[in-house]
């Protein structure tokens, strides 16, 4: 399957799935603020499969982060792995799935990112863990606010016990809504200034957990006021001392980002060189 038969079939997925969609999107009362939805079977499984073993199995050529924050390794080098890799990841970029998932979702005026600030493929090994946080607001330009993010997760036969599930939470940070990182499950997320989320520990004996992430941004603020931030991070519930390290570790990364102009080099993203290439 190429990449233009991908969006094809992708399309007709979500088609297929828009009732389904919209009520589990704008769903009230379910224990988080944060609207998501999960679409399941995104792609045939042959597929899914074959965009799984284009990963490299050791996560070779992955950056490592590690820190009270976050142990994952991630990549948005996409010209270095098989094409299926990028084919994926544009597929959810075009413009008729992206127009698609706007009216889905009601969420106007949506554009991707071909250079994947903070986007690309993350791998999860035993151990791995991303603690409870709010993604930075804006992409590298910051002319534009993060508002869906998009998880496409490619592990056959993963189970929730396995861990690396995400954890949507609670606006103080005290229980959270989870979401299994089943096998072709594409799942949407919406981001904002409380948007409070995590990945739970992937428990020994199992990973990697592979995952394609895709960003939708757009130039309206969700609040329709203007602001910025910081990938923002704090401890779990029982974490106290992770929680007072992230208010230091988060006030100190916002005044070097906002007085220093300082930026991690693994922000830069990708050149986007493949974004056109069907």
């Amino acid at each position: 399957m190429d990449r233009s038969e991908m969006i094809d079939f992708i399309l007709q997925r979500l088609d297929a799935e828009a009732s389904a969609i919209e009520t589990e999107w704008n769903a009230s009362d379910r224990g988080t603020r944060t609207r998501h939805c999960a679409i399941d079977s995104l792609l045939p499984d042959d597929v899914a499969l074959a965009i799984h073993a284009a990963f490299p199995r050791d996560g070779e050529g992955f950056m490592t982060r590690k820190s009270f924050r976050e142990h994952k390794r991630t990549s948005a080098n996409l010209d270095q792995y098989p094409l299926i890799l990028a084919d994926i990841t544009y597929a959810l970029q075009n413009p008729r799935v992206t127009q698609r998932i706007s009216e889905l979702t009601g969420m106007d005026g949506m554009e991707p990112d071909p250079h994947l600030y903070a986007g690309g493929l993350s791998m999860m090994f035993p151990g791995d863990f991303l603690n409870p946080h709010i993604d930075n607001s804006h992409e590298s330009s910051r002319s534009k606010y993060r508002r869906i993010n998009l998880l496409y997760y490619v592990t056959p036969e993963w189970r929730p016990e396995y861990g690396g599930n995400l954890e949507l939470w609670d606006d103080q940070v005290t229980s959270p809504v989870t979401i299994p990182s089943l096998f072709n499950r594409l799942v949407l997320m919406e981001t904002n200034k409380l948007s409070w989320h995590s990945v739970s520990q992937v428990v020994p004996g199992r990973g990697p957990r592979c995952c394609v992430s895709n960003y939708y941004f757009s130039e309206k603020s969700p609040t329709g006021d203007d602001y910025y931030h910081v990938t923002s991070f704090t401890g779990r519930p029982e974490q106290k001392i992770r929680r007072a390290l992230g208010l230091v570790d988060n006030a100190a990364r916002n005044y070097a980002r906002e007085r220093l102009g300082m930026t991690r080099a693994t922000d830069k993203g990708y050149s986007g060189t493949l974004a056109n290439d069907e």
